[in-house]
């Protein structure tokens, strides 16, 4: 169960990467923090259960580096923040 946990994870933070490369999905917008949020949060969740300590430094990192930028964009009135400066 946690390797499809794991995967769904990966899945969200890969949909806003290429969502971003394609100029689908902006890095400094709303879809592509929140994606980014949810699927390192998972992932750190799963580093923790599975005691994979370089994973998790990896991802709660991201996680707190994604959380910065939900701020910034709030801020900023929810619309594009500039450059959040977020790709994972």
């Amino acid at each position: 169960m946690e390797q499809v946990v794991s995967l769904f994870g990966s899945v969200l933070i890969l949909v806003a990467f290429v969502g971003n490369l394609l100029g689908r999905v902006p890095a400094s917008g709303l879809p592509y923090v929140l994606l980014n949020i949810v699927g390192s949060a998972i992932l750190s969740t799963i580093a923790i259960l599975e005691e994979q300590w370089g994973f998790l430094l990896l991802e709660g990192v991201w996680t707190i580096v994604s959380v910065y930028g939900l701020v910034r964009l709030l801020r900023a009135g929810g619309g594009e923040a500039g450059a959040v400066g977020l790709g994972h």
